[in-house]
């Protein structure tokens, strides 16, 4: 089976991402490596959460004769990343789907709160006819994924999609509560959060390991 149910969430359980996730959990694993690893596992998710999308017929002409084939119906969908750690993810995503549309949703934890405070957003002006993938390495809190899914549904966005790596029951929980109708997929579901608000055993900080500022 290429994907589990835990806490409500589609886990991809594939060996390739389960093998590529342990690896970015170790503490010695380099940057480059994470960042690297970080984009593979994103097309593997990528590939599990468009599974479903609707085809149309499209008659065509091969080499040899004619054809009906088919192809993604309606508009393209559109990968919001949650900055900044959610931009490693899209990379892998846009090696497979690379006429997909890019929104940004800038957003900050506070220390005291661990509350969402945004400070950027951007999207196609059509955003809201269009399936809208929203992706963030952690869902730790679920502070920032309940911000920026409120943002776009605020813009009309009606068809809407969460992916992350490491999830923790507690986040999941929050975002379920909060959306109940945005499904979820994650590569894992972790043990616990941390007094700091951090997943346990997780990852460390995404955003520093992916760009360096650890």
């Amino acid at each position: 089976m290429p994907a589990s149910t835990a806490h409500g969430v589609t886990v991809v359980d594939h060996p390739l991402v389960t093998h590529k996730l342990s690896i970015m959990r170790a503490k010695d694993t380099s940057t480059v490596q994470f960042r690297t690893l970080l984009r593979e596992i994103s097309t593997l998710l990528c590939y599990e959460v468009t599974r479903d999308l609707p085809l149309e017929d499209w008659p065509l002409e091969t080499p040899v004769g004619p054809t009906t084939g088919q192809k993604i119906e309606g508009k393209k969908l559109v990968f919001v990343p949650i900055l900044r750690a959610g931009l490693g993810l899209v990379e892998g995503m846009l090696d497979l789907v690379p006429s997909a549309r890019v929104a940004h949703v800038g957003l900050y934890r506070d220390p005291e709160t661990l509350e969402a405070v945004e400070y950027y957003f951007r999207a196609p002006e059509d955003v809201s006819d269009r399936l809208c993938i929203v992706v963030d390495p952690m869902l730790a809190t679920a502070a920032s994924a309940i911000a920026a899914i409120d943002r776009l549904k605020a813009r009309g966005v009606a068809n809407l999609r969460f992916v992350c790596l490491v999830a923790a029951p507690e986040g999941v929980a929050r975002l379920r509560a909060a959306h109940p109708d945005v499904p979820v997929w994650a590569a894992a579901v972790d043990d616990h959060l941390n007094d700091h608000g951090y997943i346990v055993p997780g990852l460390g900080d995404a955003g520093d390991r992916l760009f360096g500022t650890r």
